[in-house]
């Protein structure tokens, strides 16, 4: 166990959440926790000092490719290869009893 975090917190948490955890999960889980605390105050710990808060490693502006049009497929083709057409429009099955 950790100092950092008690089993009864863990415990305390899991109500909150509405989980039903067993012995063992409690122990398995106050441990992962101590760890990520554990890690947490690692990093608190780093001397940021002259440090440039950050966004993204690297001097990127604008990676995205130009919004351009290109060429399209014929509509009447698509619709021919569909297994079911009305209207114009792809058909498929309603579901969770839509009607349509």
């Amino acid at each position: 166990m950790s100092d950092r975090i008690s089993r009864d917190a863990v415990a305390h948490v899991a109500r909150l959440a509405n989980l039903a955890l067993t012995d063992d999960e409690l122990d398995t889980y106050t441990a992962q926790l101590a760890d990520v605390l554990a890690h947490a105050a690692d990093v608190e710990a780093l001397d940021l000092a002259g440090v440039e808060p950050t966004t993204h490693p690297y001097p990127l502006t604008n990676v995205l490719r130009a919004d351009v049009v290109g060429p399209t497929l014929d509509r009447d083709e698509v619709l021919a290869a569909a297994p079911a057409v009305a209207d114009d429009r792809f058909s498929v099955p309603t579901i969770l009893g839509e009607a349509p």
